[in-house]
């Protein structure tokens, strides 16, 4: 039993080595990586609505917006959630619904107001629609909430690759010397 333990700790460790090559790294690296350090500089503005109230906790939640110093970046979100009804029995009753969740987003500076991102995300979610209207709005209202969590993580994402990509740059620029 030890020997095929250490026989599968073996190959999982010669198959990672491969991945350092290839310059694989954590997109949130420590507290120091340009990710983190720019997710902890962003300040959300205000969303309009019960969609916009949820995205915007769900997006300070994942940003750690509590506590910190003066942003350097703002985020602008803009929504649309739409509710769309298939599935239509004979008696042209709805038996299914869609609940889209898309988001507009930018990246501002705080100071200028420079747009450093534009982009989009967005997530779709399936309501079974009952005899039950208590029922079908429960099932609405959650499956909200869940389709804001999952942009919200593609938000975050998102910046957090803009924020790597950008300091790779940064990086890969030649440093001029001085006469």
């Amino acid at each position: 039993m030890q020997e095929k333990r250490a026989f599968a700790v073996t190959a999982l460790l010669l198959c990672a080595l491969p991945l350092t090559a290839c310059g694989l790294r954590p997109l949130y690296g420590g507290a120091s990586s340009p990710a983190r350090q720019t997710l902890g500089a962003v300040e959300v503005g205000g969303i309009p609505g019960r969609s916009g109230y949820l995205m915007r906790g769900a997006l300070e939640q994942r940003l750690g917006a509590a506590g910190r110093e003066a942003p350097r970046y703002r985020l602008e979100v803009t929504l649309d959630d739409r509710i769309e009804g298939f599935g239509v029995r004979a008696d042209n009753a709805v038996t299914r619904e869609r609940r889209t969740l898309r988001a507009r987003f930018q990246l501002l500076t705080a100071d200028l107001g420079t747009v450093l991102l534009d982009a989009t995300a967005g997530a779709d979610a399936g309501i079974d629609v009952v005899s039950s209207e208590y029922a079908t709005i429960a099932a609405e209202d959650s499956a909200l909430e869940r389709l804001t969590e999952q942009v919200a993580d593609q938000i975050v994402a998102r910046i957090a690759l803009y924020a790597t990509r950008r300091a790779d740059q940064r990086a890969a620029e030649p440093v001029s010397e001085l006469p």
